[in-house]
């Protein structure tokens, strides 16, 4: 279980390119100020991937090296081909590439919008 230790806050603007409303600033805006737990359960090649805070959970089951069914934070639900190459995650969401690692103990993960003036969310969370 990981705790967030560090967020790179551009995340209105990347809010933003996802396409959220501005009806729903408020709750995103609790969901960057408060601490976020991060748990990541690994047999193999099957992951479950859970982010939560008080009152808010987000869960994805998939298979690296498989298309799997997922879901986006907002609840929308795709298909994608989740990858596990060298320890790092790399899943193609339908507005951003997600990317996780872990580097010398701390979970990096990096949410990254396409194109020139994209823009890139990072989370760097510890061990609790």
């Amino acid at each position: 279980m990981d705790e967030c230790e560090f967020s790179y806050i551009y995340i209105l603007l990347f809010f933003h390119v996802w396409g959220v409303p501005c009806s729903f600033t408020g709750q995103l805006n609790a969901k960057t100020d408060q601490k976020v737990i991060t748990d990541v359960v690994q047999d193999g090649n099957n992951f479950t991937w859970t982010q939560s805070l008080p009152g808010w959970t987000w869960c994805n089951n998939f298979i690296a090296g498989q298309e799997c069914d997922l879901q986006t934070m907002k609840g929308d639900k795709f298909r994608a081909l989740v990858t596990l190459d060298g320890g790092k995650i790399s899943v193609p969401f339908p507005k951003y590439h997600f990317t996780a690692e872990l580097i010398e103990g701390k979970l990096i993960m990096n949410c990254t919008t396409p194109g020139e003036k994209g823009v890139t969310f990072k989370r760097i969370s510890r061990r609790v």
